[in-house]
């Protein structure tokens, strides 16, 4: 006799939603497939403390499959998702080195993330490297410490003040944490590195086409965090619209800044995923699902984290990790009711726990509900809730060691340069 085949969940991204639908299956009968092109989970809130030499890659990512050890109705697919057949419930995923093969599922969650946005000016990638992937993040590290060794080389004064010079476009949480992190590690951890330079006369510009950084913030600690940055030596210009980006720099408002390491922090679109379902999408991209975070009118198909666009209280919710993670554990949970035969299920509500963004040593600011705080009350906060929700006790136990020895000796152990790769003839 037969036995009767279990419904198929397939979900497409590891990132904060992905890993969180599939630990809210965990009690599921149910086969659940993890397709992601990465064969790990990063821990996207740290990665700028890996592209500015604080922390090493294995201290912010985990292997998605160790997920496959903890939860027995969990499988890992190495591959990426190229097409999604919704008349016939399937996807086509193209392993590395094997080609494509098609996946057939009952359930279907895309939980893709985002890529960065360039805003119609594709071009600038060349010159201006963005921090999405573990790739990106030491990409950005060799650039910058690449970027102190030919100034301390050079003969040209102008030369060495142009490679001394910094310039990252878009003051989000991504770019503020970026810029003071690098003026932090110019004025402790290279201080006294250099025989012939002085690494603290370092020039950081923080452009913001806004009219003030930190604009998902309250206006008085977007205020606060601007002044803070002020007091580490980061120039910050709002207004500030990008106009042309080359090797030797960019150009805004008509003038050039001579720059030799240009940080691109601007902003995301969704994954090119969202397109091939073919569903009705916002502005921006974004999949529109409704209170239940499936496509209306085909409730199998979920779309959470970045890649969906969910209104509350007349406002489309933030791409922002705890949103993630809530959108995730609400489709598992959901999942797991309806394959048990659960009546209506109740819509999804967003809890907002707060938000956070740390400005350097001791400061941070924080937002939740009518409490609004800034220094070093909010910067242990941040510490603690970081250490918490990383991946793995290993991974806690790695990033509290090194944060207490950066701490208290201002150094940073992950500064290497990679070299580039060599073809033996």
């Amino acid at each position: 006799m037969n036995m009767p085949a279990k419904p198929r969940i397939v979900i497409v991204g590891g990132g904060f939603a992905g890993i969180a639908t599939a630990k809210a299956l965990r009690h599921c009968d149910a086969d659940i497939t993890i397709i992601d092109r990465r064969n790990h989970h990063i821990f996207q809130p740290l990665l700028y403390q890996v592209a500015t030499a604080v922390l090493a890659p294995s201290d912010v990512a985990a292997p998605i499959r160790q997920l496959a050890a903890k939860q027995k109705n969990v499988s890992v697919t190495l591959a990426e998702v190229v097409a999604v057949d919704l008349k016939s419930r399937s996807v086509d995923a193209e392993y590395p080195g094997l080609g494509v093969r098609k996946i057939d599922f009952d359930y279907l969650v895309i939980a893709a993330g985002t890529q960065s946005s360039y805003f119609g000016h594709n071009e600038f990638a060349k010159y201006a490297p963005c921090l999405k992937t573990m790739t990106d993040a030491e990409a950005i590290r060799t650039k910058i410490l690449t970027a102190y060794e030919l100034a301390e080389s050079t003969d040209d004064t102008d030369e060495r003040q142009r490679q001394m010079t910094f310039v990252l476009v878009g003051a989000g949480p991504t770019g503020v944490e970026l810029a003071a992190s690098i003026a932090q590690m110019t004025t402790t951890t290279l201080r006294s590195n250099f025989r012939r330079i002085d690494p603290a006369r370092t020039s950081i510009f923080l452009l913001e086409g806004g009219k003030r950084v930190l604009p998902s913030f309250a206006e008085s600690l977007s205020e606060k965090a601007a002044k803070h940055l002020a007091k580490l030596g980061v120039k910050v210009i709002t207004g500030a619209m990008v106009e042309h980006i080359d090797d030797r720099g960019v150009i805004v408002g008509g003038k050039r800044i001579e720059s030799g390491t240009v940080l691109w922090t601007a902003g995301v679109s969704p994954s090119p995923l969202v397109k091939m379902l073919g569903v009705p999408t916002d502005r921006a991209g974004r999949a529109c699902v409704g209170p239940l975070l499936n496509v209306p009118d085909i409730p199998w198909l979920f779309v959470i984290g970045d890649t969906a666009t969910v209104m509350q209280d007349g406002r489309p919710l933030p791409g922002v990790a705890q949103v993630a993670i809530q959108q995730g554990r609400y489709v598992g949970r959901l999942i797991t009711w309806l394959l048990s035969g659960g009546g209506a299920p109740r819509p999804f509500r967003y809890f907002n726990k707060g938000n956070m963004a740390v400005i350097g040593k001791n400061y941070a600011i924080m937002e939740s509900g009518r409490i609004r705080l800034a220094g070093l009350t909010a910067w242990l906060i941040w510490a603690f809730i970081h250490l918490m929700f990383l991946p793995q006790l290993q991974n806690r136990r790695r990033v509290q060691n090194q944060w207490l020895w950066s701490y208290f000796t201002g150094q940073r152990s992950s500064r290497l340069v990679a070299e580039a790769t060599r073809v033996v003839t």
